[in-house]
């Protein structure tokens, strides 16, 4: 695999981290200096941003696989 997208599959997963982290921390500390209403949206934001970042990766590497297995056909119908 090309290490330009494994650092990009690595940058998701990192971001992702991030956003479940962010999203905890928001979920325990946050009711003591925001508006309930406030904690929830932020909560809600972080963790769809979390599960984007976590599907992103797999989506990419199942479109790669998909790619990579329509050139191959390519190229054995071009050589035949």
């Amino acid at each position: 695999m090309d290490e330009r997208f494994k650092k990009r599959i690595f940058m998701f997963y990192a971001a992702g981290i991030v956003n479940v982290f962010l999203g905890l921390y928001v979920f325990f500390e946050g009711g003591k200096f925001l508006p309930q209403e406030t904690v929830n949206w932020l909560v809600l934001f972080f963790s769809a941003f979390a599960a984007v970042d976590f599907y992103f990766p797999h989506a990419m590497k199942k479109k790669r696989e998909s790619d990579q297995a329509k050139l191959k056909t390519q190229r054995t119908a071009d050589q035949k």
